[in-house]
């Protein structure tokens, strides 16, 4: 039997000045994203062994029904946390891109030139991924399960270098909707996982707004 490290993205965000909040503080749930969040713990049939979080708030209001169903603690997890963005704090970028200021961090969208580079998340993230699976693994036994929720960007990053994809991407393309989960399953001795997609909450996301930050 497998472990399994399942990546869920926080719900929607609260923000109307269409801020791209990246890693500021003070970001939490919308009422529709606490409606994700609860429906998503509504619907999760098993019981998880290990609760992560990202530090951010929205992360944490995310994970919070689940920790309150299954009556677990939630760990709190850097590498788990939003790309560093150095737009982080603007708003309206179309016109902000305008300024030749700015120019200089969008150079190189393969990296991105704009902010931490897409090895660097995928790194970070897979190294919380193998210790939660060895945790899983050596502790709780086959058919254990972490949930860990995160971000979309760092999310669909790991997904693409589990799946030994190109990490350079059109951001319109990613596959990870609000509170939408990405499963990387282990069996015994399997190093790179097994990749599932699943969105639980299809019918609440569609009805978000296409916020920036997330």
């Amino acid at each position: 039997m497998t472990v399994s490290v399942h990546l869920v993205r926080h719900g929607e965000v609260f923000n109307p000045d269409k801020v791209l909040y990246g890693r500021l503080a003070g970001f939490g749930l919308s009422e529709l994203g606490q409606q994700m969040a609860q429906e998503l713990a509504d619907g999760w049939s098993q019981t998880p062994a290990i609760l992560v979080s990202s530090p951010l708030q929205r992360a944490q209001e995310t994970i919070a029904p689940l920790a309150k169903k299954f009556d677990l603690d939630v760990r709190l997890e850097t590498r788990v946390l939003e790309a560093e963005n150095k737009f982080e704090g603007l708003s309206d970028m179309r016109r902000r891109l305008r300024s030749p200021k700015l120019w200089p961090l969008v150079i190189n969208p393969m990296r991105p030139s704009w902010g931490e580079p897409y090895a660097q998340q995928a790194a970070r993230m897979a190294g919380a991924i193998q210790d939660l699976r060895d945790e899983l693994m050596t502790t709780y036994g086959p058919g254990s399960c972490a949930i860990v929720v995160s971000h979309q960007l760092p999310i669909w990053v790991t997904r693409l270098s589990a799946e030994g994809k190109v990490l350079a991407h059109d951001p319109r393309r990613r596959e990870c909707s609000l509170a939408s989960v990405t499963s990387f399953e282990f069996a015994p001795g399997q190093r790179i996982p097994t990749v599932h997609y699943t969105e639980p909450v299809e019918h609440l996301s569609k009805q978000a707004a296409a916020l920036p930050g997330a």
